[in-house]
């Protein structure tokens, strides 16, 4: 085998690069925020703050960690169920979110806590950065097995910068709230990934389906990622809403809905099987489709029936996309979608983004109390003041202009409908950013491109390696079972 040694330093390169200007950036634009200085003594005294326990730390960092684990661990495994790219799986969702938050650090940094010259971060800004590189990991589910680690570090460029532009027009400009994401993160993140697979069409995949359908193990590994996200995605919907009832609100509506998409979910997959069996992608997907679904209204009075309403809606919805819509869209519209992001992500995306808007259009103060709806807009619990002079009244973190998911409702003079309309508009807002082919179409690539259509995805990309030579496999695992056999026989022997 002839070794191309341009192919051999392309990927150290491009990463090389990508960091070194990434610390370059830093080092001129980031520094603490004040919860993380070493003046938070100063701070403090100023802030008459009388305990180290009211840092923003204390309050986030267990969310920060839950929210991490879904991204490294639940999202990756959850991919790793093909069984020829488990390393793929894996290692290239490592490599793309550990890319993503640090640019996301900066362009979230840049639109949203950007003062005299500096990026000041804390805590909450490593859960936005979580966040939008979530809605990487979506998008990659769509492109698992046809794009190169290359080609990921691009997409992952363009679509963080892209998702933060649209985050900041939905939450900053038109004042959206989404404490879960649904439509920021999982909707964008879904048809961004679809559209790319759109781009990068392979019109002989159906050629190599052995390659692509999975064995038992590796859905048993991809099973550990949806119970690993199923466990956590409560703190995912409340990492970011406000303390108090607000956060504890979130998680139980999630943990409800969550619960009844199980339900749905496993009794759609039996009833849709000829022979009454399990299909095991329905579990591993569709059973979280309630966590999507409910994350806009997760902090609002959705009630505990009415989250069990859109898990059991979206479990349904979700089962029958896996059923139905994927393989019509693969033959119809030329969208291959790997792991039905669109079924998981995409339409209970949309389903949340129209609960959020029932939800906010009967919001009013005797559903929230006059006290709830102003600390649903961020204000202490406690007011000391009357809520008609805004100059007495001390927030957590003044001064410090943050991104905010939450605290969404009741604002003076608005009706129902008007606290609705943002969520209506923001989820087709969200999909109008997504990228598209330049006028004209797109040209054609040779045989050896990656698709038959030409796109920036491919500039780097040209002759890459086959994806399933990307990673060096121990001896045992080229007999054919897939990555991870070989050493799981070697523990069940004792060796």
């Amino acid at each position: 085998m002839v070794w191309n040694t341009n192919l051999r330093w392309r990927l150290p390169v491009t990463c090389l690069l990508l960091e070194v200007a990434l610390v370059v950036l830093f080092c001129i634009f980031v520094r603490y925020d004040p919860d993380a200085d070493a003046h938070w003594m100063d701070e403090k005294l100023a802030g008459n703050i009388s305990s180290d326990l009211e840092n923003e730390f204390y309050y986030r960092y267990p969310s920060f960690q839950d929210v991490h684990v879904m991204i490294f661990v639940g999202f990756g495994f959850l991919m790793t169920f093909l069984q020829r790219y488990g390393y793929s799986g894996v290692g290239f969702n490592f490599l793309l979110a550990a890319f993503g938050i640090q640019w996301a650090l900066l362009l979230q940094g840049w639109l949203h806590c950007y003062r005299e010259g500096y990026i000041l971060i804390g805590v909450e800004n490593l859960i936005n950065a979580d966040f939008c590189v979530g809605s990487v990991c979506v998008a990659f589910g769509a492109l698992l097995g046809k794009v190169s680690p290359i080609q990921l570090l691009i997409m992952t460029l363009f679509q963080v910068t892209l998702f933060s532009g649209n985050e900041f027009i939905l939450l900053s400009l038109l004042e959206v709230k989404d404490a879960g994401g649904s439509m920021t993160i999982h909707t964008f993140g879904a048809y961004f990934g679809l559209t790319v697979s759109w781009i990068l069409y392979r019109p002989n995949l159906h050629h190599s389906k052995q390659p692509q359908s999975p064995v038992y193990h590796s859905d048993l590994f991809a099973m550990i990622g949806t119970l690993f996200l199923w466990i956590y995605w409560p703190s995912f919907n409340s990492a970011v809403s406000s303390h108090g009832d607000a956060q504890h609100r979130a998680a139980i509506n999630t943990y409800c809905s969550l619960a009844a998409c199980v339900l749905t979910s496993v009794a759609l997959s039996s009833a849709l099987h000829k022979k009454g069996k399990l299909d095991m992608v329905h579990i591993q997907n569709a059973t979280l489709a309630g966590g999507v679904a409910v994350g806009t209204a997760a902090e609002m009075m959705l009630m505990p029936y009415g989250s069990l309403i859109v898990g059991f809606s979206s479990g349904i919805i979700s089962t029958l996309g896996f059923v139905y819509l994927k393989p019509f869209l693969e033959s119809r519209l030329r969208i291959q979608d790997t792991c039905g992001i669109h079924n998981l992500h995409g339409i209970p995306g949309i389903i949340g983004g129209i609960t959020g808007a029932v939800t906010a259009a009967f919001a009013n103060s005797a559903v929230y109390g006059e006290e709830g709806c102003l600390n649903t807009r961020g204000l202490p619990s406690v007011l000391s003041t009357p809520p008609s002079d805004p100059q007495n009244l001390k927030l957590p973190g003044q001064g410090r202009h943050r991104l905010r998911r939450s605290s969404w409702c009741c604002r003076a003079g608005n009706t129902g409908a008007r606290q609705a309309a943002p969520s209506l508009v923001s989820w087709p807002w969200g999909v109008s950013t997504l990228p598209s082919p330049p006028p004209g179409g797109l040209p054609e690539s040779g045989e050896g491109g990656v698709g038959d259509k030409a796109s920036v995805l491919q500039v780097l990309a040209a002759g890459s390696l086959p994806l399933g030579s990307w990673w060096s496999h121990p001896e045992k695992s080229r007999q054919g079972w897939g990555w991870g056999w070989g050493w799981t026989q070697a523990l069940l022997r004792g060796n």
